[in-house]
C-alpha cells in the first residue's frame, strides 16, 4: 500500500501542497483531480521520487521511500506525451526496461508479446513508433509501464492529446486492466469525465489541499463546498441568505434542518445538517436534472427526476402525487425566459436569461417564459 503522510511543499517560498496525506490500496485505482497549477503532477513526481517534498512521508508497504531511487521504486509512470523512443520499434520501448533489468532474451521476448495482446496491439512488434496513432503510442507506453511488473502504476494526463472516441475507447480499456492485473494505480487528470470512468476514489485537489475524498457517485450527490460543484458542473451554484428556520407546519413532512434561503432568484426551501443562524451567506446547489410531466389540465410542470422515476409505470399527472410531495412542489421554482436550448444525447439543455439551466426532456421554445421546479441542497 502506498501512503503519503502530512506531505508540504513550496515553490520560491510559494505554498503548492498543504498537508497532504492519503493511501492507496492494492488494487485499487485512484484520481487526482483538480485545476492545472493544483500540485497534481508534483505529487505524482515526488511519489516517483523525481522529486522530494518539503516535509512529510512518503512510504511503500511501510517502508520509507526517501532514500530509494526512482528507478529502484518499481513504479510505472506513463504521460501525456507518451516519452517513447522514435528509433526503436514497438518490441524495443516495450522491451526497455526489462533489458535494463538484464533479463533473459527468451523471458523479454514472452513478456512483450503478453503485454501487446493486453494492450491490443498483436502484430504491431516491428512496427516503428512513428507509424503509429496516438492511441496505438499511448497503448505502447502503458506496455511499457507493465512490462517490468510494477508495484504502481502512475498516470499523468495520459488522455489529454486524443481526441473523444479515441480518448472513450482507451480508458474503457485501461479500466478492464487496471481490474486484470490488480496493479495499484494513481491517475493525475484535470478532466472529471476521465476521473468518474476510470477511478474507484476521487481526490479533489484545490488551493495546494484535499478538498473533497470519495467515490465518485458520492462526490457527485454531495460535493460539500461550493468549488466542488463548480468545477464538476454539478448544477448552477448560486449565493443565498438564510432568513430563518421553516416551522413544522409550514411544509408536510418538514423535519429539522429546515430553512428558508432567499436569492436573487427567489426564495429557496433547504433541507440540510448544517447549523445556520439568520442572516448567515451560504452557497445553493439548483441541480439541473429534471423530467417534464402535465397537470391534470395539460399545462406543463416540470418534476424533480427523483419523484418523476417513481411515477414512470403509471401515467405522469401530478394528482398522483402524496401531500408532502404536492406541497414541496409548490416551492424552490425558478423562472426565467429561455434564451438558449441545446440537444445533449437524450436531454435538453435550456439556458435562462438569469444564466440558470435546467435539463429538460422536451425542448421550449426561445423566448417564452417558464416555471421550472427544482432541487436545492445547502453547500456551506
Amino acid at each position: 500500500m502506498l501512503s503519503l503522510n502530512h506531505i508540504f511543499k513550496s515553490y520560491a517560498g510559494t505554498p503548492l501542497l498543504t498537508d497532504i496525506s492519503f493511501t492507496v490500496a492494492k488494487g485499487e485505482a485512484i484520481c487526482l483531480l483538480g485545476a492545472s497549477g493544483s500540485g497534481k503532477s508534483t505529487l505524482l513526481r515526488m511519489i516517483a521520487g523525481l522529486e522530494s517534498p518539503d516535509s512529510g512521508l512518503i512510504s511503500f508497504n511501510g517502508l520509507d521511500l526517501a532514500t530509494i531511487p526512482p528507478h529502484l521504486r518499481d513504479f510505472g509512470l506513463v504521460f501525456q506525451d507518451y516519452s517513447l523512443f522514435p528509433h526503436l520499434s514497438v518490441n524495443d520501448n516495450v522491451a526497455f526496461g526489462l533489458k535494463m533489468r538484464r533479463q533473459g532474451q527468451d523471458k523479454i521476448a514472452q513478456r512483450v508479446a503478453s503485454l501487446l495482446s493486453l494492450v491490443n496491439l498483436e502484430n504491431f512488434g516491428e512496427r516503428k513508433i512513428t507509424d503509429l496513432s496516438g492511441g496505438e503510442q499511448q497503448r505502447v507506453a502503458l506496455a511499457r509501464a507493465l512490462a517490468i511488473e510494477p508495484r504502481l502504476l502512475m498516470f499523468d494526463e495520459p488522455l489529454g492529446a486524443l481526441d473523444k472516441k479515441l480518448k472513450d475507447g482507451l480508458l474503457n480499456e485501461l479500466r478492464n486492466i487496471l481490474r486484470r492485473t490488480k496493479i495499484p494505480a494513481i491517475y493525475v487528470t484535470h478532466d472529471q469525465e476521465e476521473a468518474f470512468a476510470i477511478a474507484d476514489r476521487i481526490l479533489i485537489l484545490y488551493d495546494g489541499k484535499i478538498i473533497r475524498e470519495g467515490m465518485p457517485a458520492d462526490v457527485c450527490a454531495n460535493p460539500q463546498s461550493k468549488y466542488v460543484a463548480e468545477f464538476l458542473g454539478l448544477g448552477n451554484v448560486v449565493d443565498g441568505e438564510v432568513r430563518g428556520k421553516l416551522a413544522l407546519s409550514q411544509v408536510e413532512g418538514t423535519k429539522d434542518g429546515k430553512w428558508r434561503v432567499e436569492s436573487k432568484y427567489g426564495e429557496f426551501v433547504v433541507e440540510c445538517n448544517h447549523k445556520h443562524t439568520k442572516g448567515e451567506k451560504v452557497h445553493l446547489l439548483v441541480r439541473p436534472d429534471y423530467r417534464a410531466a402535465k397537470s391534470p389540465q395539460g399545462e406543463r410542470s416540470v418534476l424533480p427526476l427523483r419523484v418523476s422515476q417513481q411515477l414512470l409505470r403509471s401515467p405522469l399527472r401530478t394528482n398522483t402525487l402524496s401531500g408532502e410531495e404536492r406541497r414541496r412542489s409548490a416551492v424552490n421554482k425558478i423562472t426565467g425566459v429561455v434564451t438558449d436550448v441545446i440537444f445533449q444525447q437524450d436531454k435538453y439543455k435550456v439556458t435562462f436569461d438569469n444564466g440558470l439551466y435546467v435539463y429538460l426532456s422536451e425542448a421550449p421554445k426561445p423566448g417564452k417564459q417558464i416555471s421550472v421546479r427544482v432541487r436545492v441542497e445547502c453547500l456551506s
